[in-house]
Formats: structure tokens, sequence, C-alpha cells
């Protein structure tokens, strides 16, 4: 969890915004939020590279800013899954993952970008 956390923290910008317990934490970064709950200890691992979640969507305001994250989590150690790119529909979009292995899309979509 405390992994997780300084991830989500230091270097995706997110906050605490409430801390139930040890094994649960809530973050925002203002206009999302995100869930991290830790399994119970008595819970089997998961297989590697096993996943009940194939990606969480953070969503981008405008298609340079896809650019710059991705520029930013290279310049601290986070290995890209795909490079930025422009999808068929106009969309821009790169795959990374946190430290536990899930899969994080940063997307600019321009139907929703500026709502």
């Amino acid at each position: 969890m405390a992994v997780m956390e300084r991830v989500y923290r230091d270097v995706l910008g997110y906050a605490e915004e409430w801390r139930p317990s040890a094994r649960e934490l809530y973050m925002t970064r203002g206009s999302d939020n995100l869930a991290l709950h830790a399994l119970d200890p008595a819970t089997p691992p998961a297989a590697p590279g096993d996943s009940r979640l194939d990606h969480i969507g953070l969503l981008m305001s405008k298609p340079e800013d896809v650019d710059a994250w991705a520029t930013w989590l290279e310049e601290h150690g986070v290995t890209l899954d795909t490079r930025p790119r422009v999808h068929r529909d106009g969309a821009k979009s790169f795959y990374a993952r946190d430290p536990e292995g899930n899969r994080i899309q940063f997307i600019w979509h321009p139907p929703i970008a500026d709502k």
C-alpha cells in the first residue's frame, strides 16, 4: 500500500482524501477519485500478470497532456507499455503500469475532454 500511495501521490499528483483504515485509501486529483484497497492477507496471490482489472483511464484535458505525462513518467523511472499515439477516432493515449501491475491509460478523448 505504501508503494502504491507514493506513486499515485508523488508521480501522478493525487492527494489523500480519506483513509478509513491501514488497508483502505481514497485519493483525489480534484476532478477524479481513486480508491486503493489492499486485499485481505488470506487471499491467495494472483498468478504473475493476472489481474481482475483491464485498465484505469485517466482523462487528459488536451492532447499535449498525453505527451507531457509520458515524458514525466519516463523521467521518474516508469517504463511505458505503449508510446503515445492517435487512435482512429481521434483520441490520443498511451499505457503504463503502477507498481502492482495495473494498466493505466492516459487518454485525451475529444467528445468528453472539454466537459
